[in-house]
């Protein structure tokens, strides 16, 4: 049996373009509400907003444009006006028209991997937003699967990875978040590579993992090729 035959893919700032869109529509945020508090105070209850809503709202312009108006009444002590809560439902809905980007060397990585691994995509979100995002990308015909899911866990990679290959031990996933698409990959067995982006939200940053033999880090997806060449030409680990 080969050595590597599965190959999950995160979405959002891995295969195309995502946190830009937010850092944008959070600075509009901060700016509709200066009068009652500094941008980085705003920035702050933002951030901690959707931390503690995750849980209801789960990942997504969905999720973030509600935390945003949860924050504005939070801030405001309950009199935040109509007109702003107008403008905020506005700037989530902006978001949806925001168009979908892929990063450099995206398309020319996977096409020649889809012929020969099963590829996977697997990202969190909410199911008809990603859904959609995948039809405008132009990507969906290289991918064997897809899988939205409300979170990655070891236990998520496990599954996955024996539902469409031949377990996390055959299996890589890579992504630009250490704590959901490396880290947990690792743990259930897998391969992790990390391909950082410079504007990975706060709440998926992590330490990098160490004394990992399956983990790798490539500065752009396009090199992801030389490090499955690497990990093939290998001996199969314990």
């Amino acid at each position: 049996m080969r050595l590597l035959t599965t190959i999950g893919f995160d979405a959002d700032d891995t295969l195309w373009h995502t946190e830009r869109v937010y850092r944008l529509t959070e600075a509009r945020f901060a700016a509709l509400l200066a009068d009652y508090a500094e941008t980085e105070d705003l920035s702050r209850r933002l951030l901690e907003t959707e931390r503690r809503m995750l849980q209801f709202y789960g990942y997504g312009r969905k999720g973030f444009m509600l935390s945003m108006i949860e924050t504005a009444i939070d801030v405001t002590g309950g009199r935040v006006p109509t007109s702003v809560i107008r403008e905020l439902l506005s700037l989530g809905h902006e978001m949806y028209a925001d168009p979908v980007e892929t990063l450099p060397g995206v398309r020319e990585t996977l096409e020649p991997l889809s012929s020969e691994y099963q590829l996977v995509l697997i990202t969190k979100g909410d199911l008809l937003d990603q859904e959609q995002k995948l039809a405008r990308s132009g990507l969906g015909d290289l991918f064997h699967a897809v899988e939205i899911v409300s979170d990655k866990t070891a236990e998520t990679y496990r599954r996955l990875f024996a539902r469409h290959g031949n377990g996390p031990d055959r299996s890589m996933m890579v992504g630009n978040s250490l704590k959901s698409d490396v880290v947990p990959a690792l743990e259930a067995g897998s391969w992790g590579v990390h391909v950082p982006h410079p504007l990975t939200w706060a709440l998926e940053q992590a330490d990098p993992p160490q004394d990992r033999q399956r983990f790798r880090q490539i500065e752009q997806i396009s090199l992801l090729p030389e490090i499955v060449r690497e990990i093939t030409s290998e001996m199969p680990e314990k």
